[in-house]
C-alpha cells in the first residue's frame, strides 16, 4: 500500500519557519525520523520511505500555496492513487497552537492551499490534518501573522508538536483514516 502525504507551504527562503509552511516543517521533520531527504521534481520537491510494508510518497509544492492543486492533482495521478490514499498537512488559524485535528474531508476554511486542491480536484474528499498555529494576531493582521515567524515560546515546542503530527501521518498509512482521527483527535 503507498500513501501520499501532501505539506502546504510556500517556496522560497522568506517563507521559511513562516506560521504558514507549517506543512513543508512538518514533513522535513518526518524525513528526518526517516533518515530520508527530499529532492526536486515536477511541480514538488518529493521524498519517500517505506515503514511497515507501506510506502510513503512526500510532496512540497513548488507552486505557491494557492497553486497548490496543481501539484497535488499531478502527484495523485503519477501515483495512481485514489483520494483516500491521500493526506494534506495544513495550518489552521482555528486551532491553538500545537492541536494537531484529522478529518476526513470537508471546506476550505479560508485556506488558500486547500481552496486550489478542492478547485483542481473537483473534490473536498481528501484527508487533511490540521495543524493549530492559533489567531493571536490583532483584527486585521491575520496575513502578516500567518506568513510571519513563531513566536519564541512556539519555536520551542514545535519540534515535539511536529513529531506528534508525524506519528499521526505515519499511523494514517498504517492503520487508515478513522483510527488515526479516533487515536489523534483527542490529544
Amino acid at each position: 500500500m503507498k500513501v501520499l502525504i501532501v505539506g502546504l507551504g510556500n517556496p522560497g527562503p522568506e517563507y521559511i519557519g513562516t506560521r504558514h509552511n507549517i506543512g513543508f516543517s512538518v514533513l522535513d521533520a518526518l524525513c528526518g525520523a526517516f533518515s530520508t531527504s527530499f529532492m526536486p521534481d515536477r511541480l514538488a520537491d518529493r521524498a519517500q520511505f517505506r515503514h511497515k510494508g507501506r510506502t510513503y510518497v512526500l510532496i512540497k509544492p513548488s507552486t505557491f500555496m494557492n497553486l497548490s492543486g496543481k501539484a497535488v492533482r499531478y502527484w495523485i495521478a503519477q501515483e495512481d492513487l485514489p483520494l483516500d490514499q491521500v493526506l494534506v498537512v495544513a495550518d489552521d488559524l482555528a486551532l491553538p497552537f500545537g492541536k494537531v485535528r484529522i478529518r476526513a474531508r470537508g471546506g476550505a476554511g479560508g485556506h488558500n492551499g486547500l481552496t486550489s486542491i478542492i478547485e483542481v480536484l473537483g473534490s473536498e474528499e481528501f484527508a487533511r490534518l490540521r495543524f493549530g498555529i492559533g489567531n493571536d494576531y490583532p483584527r486585521g493582521r491575520q496575513s502578516e501573522y500567518v506568513l510571519g515567524p513563531w513566536s519564541e515560546e512556539e519555536r520551542l515546542a514545535l519540534p515535539e508538536r511536529a513529531e506528534v503530527a508525524g506519528k499521526a501521518i505515519v499511523q494514517f498509512g498504517l492503520l487508515g483514516l478513522a483510527h488515526t482521527m479516533n487515536h489523534f483527535n483527542n490529544r
